[in-house]
């Protein structure tokens, strides 16, 4: 009971780990014992910049890459493979949202959110599920997606493919669970509310009001996102296959 929530001698990959929740979770996960921890992100400078900041918490490597696309996909998994005999959790968090009026919404955008929010988590989980099976020899491994409350409830923004594909990726967990349960890799699933990031700028810079909204009276904190993905890949949460984490106090709920 006392290292249920250690993650000491633990490889981890957080795809988008260069800032907002990614970079949440990865400093987490170093704080609380991970061996190491790979990120990727598609800007190399931003990329090895982060993973640099990070290493004050324990090795960060900067695996620079765009996973939107199969040709980056398996260039990430290769890259891992010649690093590491087994991978002990993944966590897909790469993601991208686009929003335009119902008349005007281009396929361009439709497809990047898309690909990138459902395509690529099923995808790189594929091609590192030879890594993954290695570590689930020893324990449990780990995958855990990335989703959003927006995936759980429908907003009023017209951002059309990342509710749709949030929501997809909520239901294909459990899916990707039911299969790999047998094996011990447990796949599960947080769906974060207002944090501050890149993506959600109106959390970043706006944080007063968007607060008022929100049942819990203010937005997400690091340590609020560390500690549900923590939960999630540490002995905590073996028994969790194909859940969703809800962290968004209390605001969806409340919609």
């Amino acid at each position: 009971m006392q290292n249920l929530f250690s993650l000491e001698g633990r490889v981890a990959l957080v795809t988008g780990g260069s800032r907002g929740i990614g970079a949440m979770i990865v400093k987490g996960f170093l704080t609380h014992g991970a061996k190491r921890v790979y990120i990727t992100a598609r800007k190399a400078a931003a990329c090895d910049a982060a993973a640099e900041e990070l290493s004050q918490y324990g090795e960060c490597v900067s695996l620079p890459g765009d996973v939107s696309t199969m040709e980056g996909i398996q260039g990430l998994a290769a890259r891992i493979k010649e690093r590491e005999p087994k991978l002990d959790i993944l966590v897909n968090n790469a993601g991208a949202a686009w929003g335009a009026g119902f008349d005007e919404f281009p396929e361009s955008g439709w497809d990047k959110t898309v690909d990138l929010n459902m395509k690529t988590p099923f995808f790189l989980t594929q091609a590192l599920i030879g890594e993954l099976r290695a570590a689930a020899k020893d324990r449990v491994a780990k995958v855990i997606n990335i989703a959003s409350i927006d995936g759980q409830s429908v907003t009023k923004d017209e951002t059309y493919p990342y509710g749709a594909s949030k929501a997809g990726l909520l239901h294909m967990t459990k899916r990707m669970a039911l299969r790999l349960a047998p094996e011990n890799i447990a796949v599960s699933c947080i769906a974060p509310g207002a944090f501050a990031s890149d993506m959600n700028k109106v959390a970043r810079d706006h944080a007063d009001a968007v607060a008022k909204m929100i049942p819990a009276g203010r937005i997400g904190e690091a340590e609020d996102m560390a500690g549900a993905a923590i939960y999630l890949a540490s002995r905590a949460g073996d028994y969790v296959m194909g859940g969703a984490v809800t962290v968004d106090g209390g605001v969806s709920f409340a919609r």
